[in-house]
């Protein structure tokens, strides 16, 4: 159960990866600040995006240096039961897929998706662009994470798309017979993915497509996904509000994916709490990823920022600052923030984050649970927390299943002794091996 349908050169399971790790890991604080060079694997956001446009491309692509982990599983799996041509090669860090020119092969197919957001948010869209139907389900809790959005997007747009079960919620029946074109009004408040979802099918849409998209803050994730399609060939019209694709088909391509700027926020943060140096090669200004902005905020916290096209690296002060910040555009890196600002010498303020409620886990809440589990002083609003300094205490650390509580508590006990992290597999779902990068700053 749960295994890819039939990779070529992928023989994966959530179960049999999670079932590595122990029930709980305890997290040993470095003997002293960290001089490192950290490679991070290459970009979820990025590598779902390139790996779905490279399946409605006009032929094969090459996809180089992609995210190997629970959420990419999940997106070859549908790719490989929808019918198209797909190889992956993990020691050689590439995947091939047979583009079909925006063409679905296969009909009456039910997908399941697991806990990952990007892949039920992208291909309900494409899946439209097929003969039908499809049914798109996942875990309990993507049953309450919110898609009307993206139905109404869908409906609006000509796509013929229902609820399977309860109305406003997972899972979806997608009839296919294609995309009409025309506008739809799209909310960005509680998820960017739903207007990167119908981007991405846009252009196999019968007329133009416009996108009226809320939310100016939270474009930056909606720059991944024009980034990579204009790369893969396909142009997109940008304006204030709104995003526009005429009618064209993808070019096969060569693709490198940048590694995850997500992901190196935690060592980027392990050099901030501990006075040391980490660089992150290959993730640089030249980078569409919006979360490389936390780099900035460590700079406001007082440490050194050194930033090249090519390249990040943080060295950290002796004393980091409180913070208030509005972390809406790279909300992924909000997690990183709370867990390290007990360190600082004065509050730290996260604001405009209300969306986070509707992620893996209710993630201001977990985060507050888990600090007061610290010793942590917080205050929370419908959209904010205020994290008050104090030495955190030796505690176990629940994670939710939630991978970005994993890894930020984790280099909170970088620092202090006798944190231990519940269920540290969870950290498969977007960065399997999470623990022993953490263990390179060693």
């Amino acid at each position: 159960m749960n295994r890819v349908a039939g990779v070529p050169g992928v023989d994966f399971s959530v179960e049999d990866v999670r079932g590595t790790f122990p029930e709980e890991l305890e997290i040993t604080p470095l003997g002293r600040p960290p001089d490192a060079t950290i490679r991070v694997p290459g970009s979820k956001s990025v590598t779902n995006r390139a790996l779905l446009v490279a399946a409605l491309a006009e032929g094969p692509s090459r996809i180089t240096n992609p995210l190997f982990s629970d959420d990419s599983y999940w997106l070859m799996d549908a790719l490989v039961k929808l019918g198209f041509g797909l190889t992956a090669d993990r020691d050689g860090g590439e995947i091939r897929v047979g583009g079909l020119g925006g063409e679905i092969p296969a009909s009456d197919v039910d997908i399941f998706v697991g806990n990952a957001g990007t892949v039920a948010r992208f291909l309900p869209p494409a899946l439209a662009l097929g003969p039908g139907p499809y049914t798109v389900d996942g875990v309990p809790r993507m049953r309450e994470r919110p898609i009307s959005d993206l139905v109404e997007g869908m409906r609006r747009l000509g796509a013929a798309v229902d609820y399977a079960g309860e109305p406003e919620r997972y899972p979806l029946r997608v009839h296919g017979g294609g995309i009409g074109g025309g506008t739809a009004r799209i909310p960005g408040a509680r998820s960017s993915q739903f207007a990167s979802g119908l981007l991405m099918a846009a252009p196999y849409a019968e007329t133009p497509v416009t996108l009226r998209v809320d939310g100016r803050e939270r474009w930056p994730y909606i720059g991944i996904t024009v980034s990579v399609m204009r790369s893969f060939g396909v142009d997109v019209t940008e304006a204030p509000d709104l995003f526009s694709v005429e009618p064209s088909k993808y070019r096969p391509l060569d693709y490198a994916v940048e590694p995850d700027a997500s992901a190196a926020s935690y060592f980027l943060a392990a050099a901030a709490v501990t006075g040391g140096s980490v660089e992150i090669p290959g993730l640089g200004s030249a980078s569409t990823q919006g979360d490389l902005r936390f780099a900035e905020v460590l700079q406001e916290m007082g440490c050194d920022l050194y930033l090249t096209p090519d390249s990040v690296r943080i060295k950290g002060p002796s004393r980091l600052r409180g913070v208030d910040v509005d972390m809406n555009a790279f909300s992924d890196t909000m997690m990183t923030l709370a867990a390290n600002a007990p360190f600082a010498s004065g509050p730290t303020t996260i604001r405009n984050v209300a969306h986070t409620r509707h992620q893996e886990t209710d993630r201001l809440s977990a985060v507050a649970t888990e600090l007061h589990r610290l010793g942590v002083p917080t205050d929370q609003t419908p959209s904010s927390i205020r994290i008050i300094p104090q030495t955190p205490r030796p505690a176990v650390v629940s994670t939710y299943g939630d991978h970005r509580m994993a890894m930020a508590f984790a280099v909170t006990g970088l620092v202090v002794s006798g944190i231990s992290i519940r269920d540290p597999g969870c950290v498969t779902k977007t960065f399997p091996d999470f623990f022993g990068r953490l263990g390179e700053l060693r």
